[in-house]
């Protein structure tokens, strides 16, 4: 049982090809990139064979998805005999709106409705789609699930997603908090909740999705109530390159000064700011960190700490929201594999009855472990996230199974 998982961007598609028949095996992973542009990139890693580059112009979507397909059919870099030994497409989805609260069979209807919330997430859902039709056009017969970031935060109550602006903006035009990085939320939670044995729905947690997009969800029960992204993934924590919360005042002002349009103001909260715009050293934790702690960077030093403040105050402010908290999750590029940062986290934060333990948070990088002391009320973990795994999963089980999916 042979599931593709596709991850579509504006200009690339990343891939992955696991077997769920054999305890989710991994057998190709790769990257097209530069898609529209000269000399487009492909790189490929199948299972127990040497990488594989190929440099080539790919105009379109559907002419780079037919790339990966060959690609994985291929005599020497490939690991498919026959493209029918694919069971099924497993596709990100950025947006589902209020539309989709899980994942669902993609159809015709699907297709449609992903279209209409698409104004939602103008950067991401068109791409998604792009993939999607691509794939409908390249295999016809094989069916398509559509995994959404935003569907584990649906169960968020109202008063937690509205903003305070005027209803008829909600009622209208589905203006709220809407939340990312749901899969992995949703996957390193219940894998935390396996490793130690606890039941999902007697839980308080708080996972901290770190990298260079950033986003904090508070879990009650199982369920998200609350997350730190709004509708759309600039609010909450500040990031590699955007600005997290920003007093929308402070916009205005900017936008009339500098005499910025739309499109301006957009580039400067999502490519110009966050921790690249306060250093000026870089989006890389690593090379700040470098520049802070070896070079005296005092910028570099203070995006550090902005960043370390913003993650403790919402691990705070969602620990109050809950009425305590019994466990903490650190995932992503950074939270897996940023000891430093855990750590600096970590620290003050004993009142909520964190004992943490740094010796043993030191030695961990990119694998599951608990780094709390073993008498720690509030437990501490790092979890590796894996959000095609999740994907895959999903499709698996409404494909095969027909488990019952999300059309509202």
């Amino acid at each position: 049982m042979k599931i593709l998982v596709l991850n579509c961007g504006s200009s690339s598609v990343k891939y992955q090809l696991i077997n769920m028949a054999n305890n989710a095996e991994l057998l190709a992973i790769g990257l097209l990139d530069r898609i529209g542009l000269k000399d487009s990139l492909l790189k490929h890693q199948p299972k127990g064979k040497d990488k594989y580059q190929a440099v080539q112009d790919v105009p379109d979507h559907e002419t780079g998805i037919n790339l990966i397909l060959k690609i994985l059919l291929d005599k020497n870099h490939g690991v498919l005999e026959s493209i029918e030994e694919i069971y099924a497409v497993g596709h990100r989805v950025a947006h589902g709106g209020e539309t989709f609260s899980v994942s669902i069979l993609i159809d015709d209807e699907v297709i449609q409705k992903i279209t209409e919330v698409q104004d939602l997430a103008p950067l991401h859902n068109p791409a998604n789609l792009k993939g999607i039709v691509s794939m409908k056009n390249l295999l016809p017969n094989v069916p398509m699930v559509a995994v959404f970031d935003t569907a584990f935060h649906q169960t968020i109550p109202q008063h937690a997603y509205m903003y305070g602006l005027p209803y008829e903006l909600y009622a209208n035009d589905k203006i709220r908090r809407y939340g990312f990085h749901g899969t992995s939320h949703k996957y390193v939670f219940a894998r935390a909740c396996d490793a130690l044995f606890m039941r999902q729905e007697n839980i308080k947690a708080i996972t901290c999705h770190l990298g260079n997009g950033a986003s904090i969800a508070a879990i009650k029960n199982g369920k998200s109530v609350d997350t730190s992204m709004g509708l759309t993934p600039v609010e909450g924590l500040l990031m590699g390159t955007r600005t997290g919360d920003l007093d929308l005042g402070a916009l205005l002002y900017i936008m009339k000064k500098h005499n910025l349009n739309v499109d301006d103001a957009n580039n400067l909260i999502n490519k110009k700011s966050g921790v690249l715009g306060i250093s000026g050293v870089s989006y890389d934790m690593r090379e700040i960190e470098n520049a802070a702690w070896n070079e005296g960077n005092k910028r570099a030093q203070l995006a550090l700490d902005m960043y370390i403040y913003r993650i403790k105050k919402y691990i705070g402010a969602y620990a109050a929201a809950m009425g305590g908290l019994d466990l903490l999750i650190f995932t992503g590029g950074v939270g897996e594999n940023g000891p430093e940062t855990r750590e600096a986290v970590c620290k003050g934060l004993e009142f909520l009855g964190i004992s943490f333990d740094l010796e043993r948070n030191n030695g961990i990088r990119g694998k599951l472990e608990l780094i709390s002391k073993q008498d720690s009320k509030v437990k501490v973990m790092v979890v590796p996230t894996n959000e095609e795994l999740v994907i895959a999963n999903d499709t698996m089980k409404i494909v095969a199974f027909g488990e019952k999916n999300g059309k509202n």
